[in-house]
């Protein structure tokens, strides 16, 4: 059995990230594969093999010179308490182009620690941080 991630995005299973962010992911709910297709585009993507089969995948939207967005981190429920989380982050965190970042956030309800090995910290300044959310997106957006 072997264990890879691969930044390598013509190795992705799209089916499999749609799926799963689809169906799965409560900040994903309703996407459709065209959005789902164009974030993988546009951001450095990580996907976690086991041989052949994919079961984790990341992404993150980043300059590649001051700012970076983790988001979209998951490892299928039948492959996790494996470690494979705990590698992926690692490996993203190991290259060498992304130590350079400046700032790198995440917004996650779950995993803390595992975001905390990393270097995560909650914000210092909460209060200087403003958004634009719309949670309830994908659910009105036309579906290709």
């Amino acid at each position: 059995m072997s264990f890879r991630i691969s930044t390598d995005k013509n190795k992705l299973d799209l089916v499999l990230i749609h799926s799963f962010l689809n169906n799965h992911a409560p900040w994903a709910i309703g996407i459709s594969v065209d959005t789902v297709e164009t974030a993988i585009k546009n951001s450095l993507c990580f996907g976690v093999f086991i041989d052949e089969l994919q079961i984790g995948f990341a992404r993150l939207i980043t300059d590649q010179a001051t700012f970076g967005y983790l988001c979209d981190v998951f490892i299928l429920p039948a492959h996790r308490s494996n470690g494979y989380g705990k590698q992926l982050i690692q490996h993203i965190f190991a290259m060498p182009q992304l130590k350079r970042l400046r700032r790198i956030v995440l917004v996650t309800a779950d995993a803390h620690e595992l975001y905390r090995l990393a270097g995560f910290e909650s914000l210092a300044q909460p209060e200087r941080y403003m958004e634009i959310h719309r949670p309830q997106i994908y659910q009105q957006s036309p579906k290709h």
